[in-house]
């Protein structure tokens, strides 16, 4: 008798989770299905293509401490072995796999690229990570650079208990660094102010970084290969290299969902969730919209990745203690637009050592940080790949990430004016002239980043009732409502598959990832 295998959401873990269950099961034993929510394969890490242009949502840099991971992507899709378009053109020099893939001649190839990315405040250029140099202080000016000088000499004195993300930010790098380059922008991302979120997002994201740690990594830079993706010794947030699909993230688990699909699996979209029956503690079947008809599905084990928010209000047959109903209900999240931007060129201009087409400046990624503008990053695709634009040589193709809440003014706004406001503001804080602008595309994700407030703080005891469920796994970002990289979400998968498949006895070591060292941004050291 065939067992029937649901996964809810073709994202990185729910199509992680099928491709581990393909290598250890024999398929005609088992009916899996993938069940995706929108039209769209890859959840928030899909490649959105417009006009012969692609957009990355919130830009996904292939890099992991894991090798399992490392291992994974690269089996999926080949390493570079040949110059890419830009390499070319550039005559720049990068390290190639020797029995790799040619990018010019074939789509199935992970690029290897170099990771820029820069924080833009005071109409200026800084680091990202702030570095300690030169240039940092001759933008900040001799009084903000004393103050900040002071002012971590006392955050190294007078330690905060880590109360919020509000301490954490203070404790690594002190009140003035803390004012100038985190308090705004988080707020901005987060729609609240960051003493008021939990101080667990940054030992989750960024916890091995700080400005000790920043200047560890200068001082060690010398000694270590600049062309290497093997960083395992580096902070995530320092990482010089990153692979990257040829046309962006989502061009990866396309090919992961095909790949599956020749093996048995079936990948269905527009199967919005709708209910999930239990009975004696296991789900025995999901009920799904599919574009206003309903169909229910038989299952026998069911992981999901769909919001905890919408898995809880969908389960039907059990008991729900109103205390896990409230906790869930109002858990907290962000959501997210992008404005993909089509100009002839940039004002900025490239004033750094590294050598780009026409003078472009070399950034994946720009974090706004200008009080007097909602854009929270600015992304430049030709820098992530050249592949992704139509005409890289002729034209720069960016997106513009906006961070709010479905209630939100922003949210609310018609694409026409939303795109114009976009416009004004790169052309105020001289990014681009609004006379350069070819075309542009509004793009809106409801739900991309699970938030650390609210009843986020209770959220253990709605995790205890879940672990209760048999044959339920909760896997990926929002599955765990846990703000994870991608490669955490897919640890998730791999995780829960293990102890599907009796090689993992303690269930409760699937909602561990990037929360025990071995997971975090801290390397594992011998």
């Amino acid at each position: 008798m065939q067992q029937n295998v649901i996964i809810i959401g073709a994202g990185p873990a729910g199509l992680t989770a099928a491709y581990e269950i393909v290598k250890k099961r024999d398929l005609r034993e088992k009916n899996v299905k993938v069940l995706e929510a929108t039209n769209m394969i890859g959840g928030i890490s899909q490649t959105v293509r417009y006009k012969g242009n692609r957009i990355d949502i919130g830009g996904h840099r292939f890099f992991s401490k894991n090798d399992e991971v490392m291992k994974w992507w690269s089996e999926v899709m080949p390493l570079q072995g040949s110059p890419s378009i830009d390499d070319e053109l550039l005559d720049r020099k990068i390290e190639l796999n020797a029995n790799g893939a040619n990018p010019n001649t074939t789509d199935r190839v992970m690029l290897f690229r170099h990771r820029v990315s820069r924080i833009f405040y005071l109409r200026k250029f800084f680091d990202y990570p702030i570095s300690v140099c030169y240039t940092t202080f001759a933008n900040m000016g001799l009084l903000r650079t004393m103050k900040v000088a002071f002012g971590y000499m006392k955050a190294k004195i007078c330690k905060r208990e880590e109360k919020s993300l509000e301490d954490f930010y203070i404790n690594r790098f002190g009140k003035p660094l803390y004012k100038m380059f985190f308090e705004d922008y988080t707020a901005k991302v987060w729609g609240i102010h960051p003493s008021k979120l939990g101080a667990d997002w940054g030992s989750q994201r960024i916890k091995g970084l700080s400005l000790m740690g920043i200047l560890k990594d200068i001082l060690t830079k010398s000694s270590k290969n600049s062309h290497s993706i093997s960083q395992k010794t580096t902070e995530t947030s320092l990482i010089g290299q990153f692979l990257y699909p040829k046309y962006g993230p989502g061009h990866l688990w396309e090919t992961v969902a095909d790949d599956i699909q020749q093996k048995g699996v079936q990948v269905t979209k527009n199967q919005v969730v709708k209910e999930i029956f239990v009975k004696e503690n296991k789900v025995v079947s999901v009920t799904v919209d599919e574009q206003g008809i309903a169909k229910n599905y038989p299952c026998d084990t069911l992981f999901s990745s769909m919001p905890i928010k919408d898995l809880v209000a969908a389960l039907r047959g059990i008991d729900l203690d109103e205390n896990i109903k409230r906790i869930a209900s109002q858990l907290p999240y962000r959501d997210f637009i992008t404005v993909g931007l089509l100009v002839d060129k940039l004002k900025i201009k490239n004033q750094t050592r590294i050598k780009t087409w026409n003078n472009l400046v070399p950034d994946t990624w720009i974090y706004i940080q200008e009080a007097d503008v909602k854009v929270g990053r600015l992304q430049i695709f030709n820098n992530w790949s050249p592949y992704m634009v139509e005409d890289f040589k002729n034209n720069v193709w960016m997106g513009l990430e906006y961070f709010c809440s479905e209630s939100d003014e922003l949210w609310q706004m018609s694409d026409e004016e939303f795109i114009k406001m976009a416009i004004n503001e790169l052309d105020k804080i001289q990014i681009i002239s609004k006379e350069d602008v070819k075309d542009a595309v509004r793009i809106k994700i409801k739900k991309a980043y699970p938030a650390y407030y609210g009843t986020y703080r209770e959220l253990d005891k709605v995790i205890d009732f879940l672990n209760g469920i048999e044959n339920l796994y909760c896997i990926g970002r929002n599955g765990q409502h846990r703000y994870n990289n991608q490669d955490h979400s897919m640890l998730t998968a791999m995780e829960a598959v293990k102890h599907w498949a009796g090689e993992l006895t303690d269930k409760n070591l699937i909602w561990t990832v990037n929360k025990e060292e071995e997971y975090h941004e801290t390397a594992k050291t011998n």
